[in-house]
């Protein structure tokens, strides 16, 4: 159960290079609402709200590229890796909460 909930925050594993993984092509897909984006978010993110990602998958178009998801607080985010994993993309990164994943950039 607790490796489970470590695997779904992304905590078991080991630390991933969230810079690298940008250089090599990779996107911020901050999962949060459109108002809470605009309040602020990382350059360059892409904002798909996470009760509205299964719909545009579209909008993510290599499944091998690299996805590093952001929330608020790493719930949604959580959240959205599952779908995205669920849907056959290959490289998914919970970042967390985007105002600390932006400290990691």
């Amino acid at each position: 159960m607790i490796r489970k909930i470590l695997d779904i925050f992304g905590l078991s594993k080991p630390a991933v290079d969230y810079k690298e993984l940008i250089n090599n092509g990779g996107i911020i897909l901050d999962v949060r609402s459109k108002g809470e984006f605009a309040g602020g978010h990382i350059k360059n993110s892409v904002n798909i709200p996470v009760e509205n990602l299964s719909g545009f998958l579209s909008k993510l178009k290599d499944k091998n590229q690299p996805i590093i998801t952001c929330c608020a607080s790493g719930m949604r985010s959580a959240s959205a890796k599952s779908i995205l994993k669920s849907k056959g993309f290959l490289q998914v990164h919970n970042g967390g909460a985007w105002h600390k994943l932006q400290n990691k950039l």
